[in-house]
């Protein structure tokens, strides 16, 4: 039986996403966060600043945790040269195929963003320039590159465990998933990349492996759902800690995504959104079907739609705040899903960005 409310944990977090990246293209100067844009309000809009704080620490955490059961389930159905075939295809080809098709564009616009940026490479071969928008437009399909990483690895640590280390974690108990939050900070300590902040192994590597390990037993489900307010309330504290502690400081690096409260927000903000959907939103609807089937391309298109109105419109006309950030939001959401209905319907680019195959286009349609 699916799962419904793990689809729609994806699809509400995609929004957190989009909303995140909103407030982040225009991100007052009085905190320390590199904005893309710059503030474009007056004052400093403190609300768009907060959430920030407040949702980046366990945003992609949660989603890492889902995929690592969703992982599980697809497994329960599916040898590992198939679980490998479909990863790669789902993960892997878009975030490198798909960015020699497609991130030029994102890329064009991320170096628009940059002053400079144009002419610190005009004299650089047309070629070396086009590879470099590429790897430029790389943006949020980090995160497709990890999960596919993490994939390999579950493959590997699966032969080696044979499914006796999952059985075992059916056991886990509300003191030991409590304080699971300790090794969740022990492993945002590792492997964390130097520069290109978002890449933590360590992290979303514990993240991924819980999610198969521990989260995809049911009975577990059912014990962080039984102690849903234990959790939710451990969340909020942590998470008002953490923004009251670090307002102002960059939330992206260390030290800051290096501390005990940053890594324990994560972790409680996490399990209650799972056991807050496992208890109220495992349904299934006809908006939520509709949202579920569309949350890959609002993840991987929406912050195009955000770059080009911050460089086509708030960088060319002096219009309200207001309206910046309307037609921002219009064009991140909108633009997200007329690119996904438009791309998914092209042969090639479908299956370069989307990891869409051509089987899987005719069983939609046939649908």
């Amino acid at each position: 039986m699916r799962k419904h409310y793990l689809d729609n944990i994806k699809w509400t977090v995609q929004i957190l996403v989009v909303l995140y990246h909103l407030f982040f293209m225009y991100a007052s100067s009085e905190i320390s966060i590199p904005s893309v844009y710059g503030q474009i309000t007056k004052e400093p809009f403190v609300f768009g600043d907060i959430c920030q704080y407040a949702v980046y620490p366990w945003f992609m955490t949660v989603l890492f945790i889902v995929s690592g059961i969703t992982s599980k389930i697809y497994l329960d159905d599916h040898t590992d040269k198939e679980f490998v075939k479909s990863r790669t295809t789902k993960f892997l080809v878009p975030s490198t195929l798909g960015i020699l098709a497609f991130g030029y564009v994102q890329g064009y616009l991320n170096m628009a963003l940059s002053e400079g940026a144009f002419d610190s490479v005009k004299e650089l071969p047309a070629i070396v320039k086009y590879l470099i928008m590429c790897v430029s437009g790389t943006g949020v399909l980090w995160f497709l590159q990890v999960l596919w990483v993490l994939s390999i690895v579950l493959v590997i640590v699966r032969k080696i465990e044979k499914g006796h280390l999952w059985k075992v974690c059916s056991k886990t108990n509300i003191v030991i998933l409590f304080l699971l939050a300790v090794p969740f900070y022990g492993a945002g300590l590792i492997l964390n990349a130097p520069v290109i902040t978002v890449y933590r192994m360590g992290l979303y590597g514990i993240a991924f492996f819980s999610g198969y390990f521990i989260f995809s037993h049911e009975e577990v489900i059912e014990r962080i759902k039984r102690y849903l307010p234990l959790f939710a309330v451990s969340a909020a504290a942590t998470g008002i800690l953490f923004c009251v502690i670090n307002y102002g400081e960059n939330y992206a690096t260390a030290p800051v995504n290096r501390t005990i409260v940053y890594a324990f927000f994560a972790y409680y903000m996490s399990v209650t959104v799972l056991a807050f959907a496992a208890k109220f939103m495992d349904f299934r609807t006809d908006f939520t079907s509709w949202m579920s089937k569309r949350s890959f391309g609002l993840y991987v298109f929406h912050y195009l739609g955000l770059s080009a109105v911050a460089v086509f419109i708030a960088g060319k006309f002096d219009l309200p705040a207001v309206v910046i950030y309307i037609l921002s939001a219009i064009s991140a959401f909108g633009g997200a899903l007329l690119l996904n209905a438009i791309i998914s319907r092209i042969p090639f680019f479908r299956f370069a960005i989307l990891g869409i195959k051509k089987e899987k286009v005719r069983k939609d349609v046939k649908g």
